[in-house]
């Protein structure tokens, strides 16, 4: 199976040198169970290509330039070989994640930099231009006199829901954002707890959206109520033998969505957390060795976990227990410089 890899690169502090490519076992295999291999050289060469993103029904990928605040879309032309798709575009500062929207007109991007959620139009090719910022957030604690000093929006993540609905995420306010339809209409915000620091989300099976805060290292979940208004269903802390100073990066679920797997970087650990009953009853289960330094990212491929280690420049690959939900240690592993994100090919 084949994988695209986005990195760091040196105006990041990291060892990259542009969009990588790994491959678990033979290309052909619909696991990732195999031995893991990468490629010397790069598919792209690009500064920080921390996310990547697939168009939804075309051979084009998007990259978020981290250190640069752009996006650059590239057009696939071979197995594992690109060429850019037009102009890079300004997103914003340390932009850090984008999504494409199901009918592929439009991509939002999330700045963690400067707070700026950035809708960036697509042309049929797939071609990216006329940016558009979002409506900023607002600091539902300021408003409520329980924060003293000014919080700066960090907008982290974006996801599409069903019913024409978009999902972002703000660590520094403590919100999730819903926007309904034109996101130019703004958004129906959801804050956490203070300080918890939402970062990414998933959208379970049971539709319910669950999202992982990166400073206080819990799992909360979130659904409408009967007139259509998000609100926080569950919440649970991803483990009692998490450490202080841990931060949660990614989520990812089991292949029948009865298992969470969240990274902690810091103790280098993945929660596992049990989803029971209609999806909002959370019950952690195991604190496991993620078999690298610093999970930044990780994907669930059938029976195994590839968790990608930006600090130790490395791919390890774990096997699930499909019945406990518990992963192994590393089996198998391969260098990578600086990994951030892991894409599978399409």
């Amino acid at each position: 199976m084949r994988f695209f890899l986005g990195g760091y690169s040196a105006d990041m502090g990291g060892r990259a040198e542009g969009v990588g490519t790994l491959l678990a076992g033979n290309v052909g295999d619909v696991s990732a169970g195999g031995e893991l291999a990468r490629r010397a050289e790069v598919s792209v060469r690009a500064d920080s290509p921390s996310w990547l993103a697939w168009h939804p029904t075309l051979p084009v990928v998007y990259a978020a330039l981290e250190g640069r605040g752009s996006l650059q879309a590239y057009r696939r032309i071979g197995e594992e070989s690109f060429v850019r798709l037009g102009a890079a575009v300004e997103a914003g500062e340390a932009v850090c994640h984008l999504a494409v929207s199901p009918a592929g007109d439009a991509l939002i991007a999330a700045c963690w930099g400067d707070g700026r959620l950035v809708r960036i139009s697509l042309d049929a090719e797939g071609r990216p231009s006329k940016p558009t910022v979002l409506a900023a957030a607002s600091d539902p604690y300021a408003l409520a006199g329980m924060s003293h000093q000014t919080r700066p929006s960090r907008a982290h993540h974006v996801r599409f829901l069903p019913r024409d609905t978009i999902a972002t995420t703000d660590l520094g306010l403590d919100l999730v954002r819903f926007w309904r339809g034109d996101p130019a209409r703004g958004s129906h915000d959801v804050a956490l707890p203070r300080e918890t620091g939402p970062r990414h989300s998933r959208w379970h099976p049971s539709e319910h959206l669950f999202v992982v805060t990166e400073l206080s290292n819990e799992l909360y979940a979130l659904a409408p109520d009967a007139s259509g208004q998000w609100r926080v269903v569950a919440g649970v802390a991803l483990s009692p033998g998490a450490l202080a100073g841990d931060a949660a990066a990614e989520l990812a679920f089991s292949r029948d969505g009865r298992f969470v797997y969240a990274g902690l970087r810091g103790s280098n650990t993945i929660a596992v957390v049990e989803v029971r009953g209609d999806g909002a009853q959370l019950r952690p289960i195991a604190l496991v060795d993620s078999g690298v330094d610093w999970p930044r990212h990780h994907v669930v491929v059938r029976d195994t976990l590839l968790v990608a280690g930006q600090r130790s420049d490395e791919i390890a690959a774990l096997a699930l227990d499909e019945r406990t939900g518990v992963p192994g240690r590393a089996r198998r592993r391969v260098d990578a410089p600086s990994p951030t994100c892991l894409l599978a090919a399409s």
